[in-house]
């Protein structure tokens, strides 16, 4: 009878452990992994720079958005949009370029559910097309303006531009486009289910969550990519191995009513053009807009 006792009295103990151990494990998930740049690290960042910039964050409709700017504030605007996962220090070395600061209004922003805007909430092509939308109309200075975006950011720019008349330029750096090229992992399926969802660190959740739905959406966007007017160029390597190079003639052959498309393929290049090639996506993206 009292080893029975004892053991009884063992259980509330493990009970209370695992509680512990899984409530120390949501907390990790939620802060670890978020990959945004701390407020310190930001302003030490543009002050070794000797850049000035702005970090705020603006509140539509309950969505919150952060992002970065620098450069001029009359000038032409140029979006930098990151992949998945990601943020705006994705782009820090192009904020702080002094050819394109002297020429532009810099601006880059937290994607809706990662970094400072609204993180880990989940939202789709759609609903991040419309919100960013509204930001930047709100944010419109009157002169031109060009998105970039890079891998998952590709697909958000042209969703962005058929979904509302503000843009004069799209820069799809290694974009992913084409329903077909995507090859959505079938372990993603479990980790989109409450409460497994809430177990992926950080800005994986959204992340996971997204790139999970991208192929469905991708099929959707598809049929209205004829309907694409703006001035498209695309950069993407032939080496890329996440998001194939296969997505270039794919947009090729759909964007056949852009006021005008440019390719150019990096023989030798993968997927992340957006440092490796830093001064190549510069230098054209320069190149392209002097065109306007």
């Amino acid at each position: 009878m009292e080893n029975r006792t004892k053991v009884f009295k063992r259980f509330p103990k493990k009970r209370y452990i695992l509680l512990f151990l899984t409530f120390s494990y949501l907390l990790f998930a939620n802060s670890c992994m978020t990959m945004r740049t701390s407020t310190k690290k930001t302003a030490a960042f543009f002050n070794e720079k000797n850049v000035e910039y702005i970090s705020n964050t603006v509140e539509i409709d309950g969505n919150k958005v952060h992002y970065v700017q620098t450069g001029k504030p009359d000038a032409p605007t140029l979006v930098f949009i990151h992949g998945s996962p990601g943020s705006w220090d994705a782009y820090k070395n192009y904020l702080v370029d002094s050819t394109l600061s002297s020429k532009f209004r810099i601006i880059a922003p937290d994607r809706p559910g990662f970094g400072k805007s609204g993180f880990r909430r989940s939202a789709s092509l759609a609903e991040q097309s419309a919100i960013l939308n509204q930001i930047f109309k709100k944010m419109d200075n009157g002169k031109p303006i060009s998105l970039i975006g890079h891998s998952y950011g590709g697909p958000l720019i042209v969703k962005m531009a058929l979904d509302a008349p503000l843009y004069d330029n799209l820069v799809i750096l290694a974009g992913a486009l084409d329903p077909k090229a995507e090859k959505p992992e079938k372990w993603r399926v479990p980790l989109t289910w409450i409460p497994l969802k809430y177990l992926v660190p950080g800005a994986l959740k959204p992340s996971n969550d997204e790139l999970w739905l991208l192929k469905k959406e991708l099929k959707e966007l598809e049929p209205s990519l004829n309907e694409l007017r703006t001035k498209t160029l695309i950069i993407h390597g032939k080496k890329d191995k996440l998001v194939p190079y296969s997505n270039v003639p794919f947009m090729v052959e759909n964007f056949k009513n852009v006021d005008s498309l440019k390719v150019v393929t990096l023989e030798n290049e993968n997927h992340f053009i957006v440092w490796t090639q830093e001064e190549l996506v510069k230098k054209t993206i320069l190149d392209w807009t002097k065109e306007d």
